[in-house]
């Protein structure tokens, strides 16, 4: 119609429980118009249909659409990863490297071949190894390839620290590096309680076992789960980071990105506090680590080293070399 206002476009490729909740959130904020992808069509098209009939209630202008094919995700500004195999009780993230290696290396190439000026969002796991995947077989500046994880990580920490001290969740504010999940490196020192620091407020043995229930926050929901994973706390970190790439504003957020040097390392991806803005992965903030922090991530990235290396061995990326500055 002439003089209709164009959206934004953003294309969610696995209509799961995390890539459906994260279109339903998008559409919500009317941060766009919505593509769901998924291989079987059917789940992707009931999936944004039934998204579509909040629309009235919600009052949301986002338009939803399930489809099975990537021609519809034309001209997308956003990607969002989210296909793959969830974990199941007893698994780790690692576990699933092989599986989903594959089916994001198609993604990618996928999504790319019609929207090649897309920024990609990576969220199938383990996600940082997923995200330097993506980089390297998009061929993107890392500005336009990051992974959601360390939003999720810094929401579960934050969490269990209000629910401990009976405090908003929105006055909680923390920072964690390195991996997702088991291997996040917590900056305590940054975490603060309306401005106070957390160090202030609780002893170190209950910050010790809220950091260690936040690194096993996903495990914890599958084992409860039985039969799935999280996916409301995730969808609502995929939609932070769309929204700060397409709202014309930006913000400090803990992304996986691909490292150039930052904290000692280069050709891997690690979570590290990004400016995520319309421009992308703008600016990695390099923190002075201490010394066991600095350990801990050496740890993390000599992990992401072995995984790299499986990638290759798999035939998913050819061999590099990761090696400190």
């Amino acid at each position: 119609m002439a003089g209709a206002r164009k959206r934004a476009k953003v294309s969610i490729i696995g209509a799961g429980n995390v890539g459906s909740t994260a279109a339903m959130r998008i559409a919500q904020r009317n941060l766009g118009d919505i593509v769901l992808l998924d291989i079987v069509s059917g789940v992707a098209k009931g999936k944004a249909l039934d998204i579509m009939q909040m629309a009235p209630v919600e009052g949301f202008e986002s338009n939803v659409v399930g489809t099975s094919d990537y021609a519809d995700t034309e001209g997308s500004e956003v990607v969002v990863i989210c296909a793959g195999v969830a974990r199941r009780p007893g698994m780790t993230r690692e576990d699933l490297l092989a599986t989903n290696a594959g089916i994001v290396k198609s993604a990618t190439e996928s999504a790319l071949k019609w929207s090649p000026e897309a920024f990609l969002v990576i969220v199938t796991n383990p996600v940082d190894a997923m995200t330097y995947l993506a980089k390297v077989v998009s061929g993107l500046p890392r500005e336009r390839v990051m992974g959601m994880a360390g939003v999720l990580d810094s929401a579960r920490l934050r969490a269990f620290i209000a629910l401990e001290l009976d405090f908003s969740p929105a006055d909680v504010h923390t920072m964690v590096l390195g991996g997702h999940g088991d291997n996040m490196v917590p900056i305590i020192r940054y975490t603060t309680v309306g401005g106070i620091p957390v160090s202030y407020l609780l002893p170190d043995q209950t910050l010790h076992s809220l950091v260690d229930r936040a690194r096993a926050g996903g495990g914890e929901i599958v084992s409860l789960l039985q039969t799935g994973s999280a996916f409301y706390a995730p969808a609502a970190a995929i939609a932070r980071m769309v929204d700060s790439l397409l709202g014309n504003r930006r913000r400090i957020i803990n992304v996986s990105a691909y490292l150039e040097g930052e904290y000692h390392y280069r050709n891997v991806c690690a979570g590290v506090p990004g400016m995520v803005g319309p421009a992308g992965l703008e600016k990695i903030t390099e923190l002075d680590l201490e010394p066991s922090e600095r350990e801990e991530f050496s740890k993390f990235v000599e992990r992401q080293q072995v995984l790299i290396s499986e990638l290759a061995a798999g035939g998913f990326i050819p061999l590099p070399g990761t090696q400190p500055r």
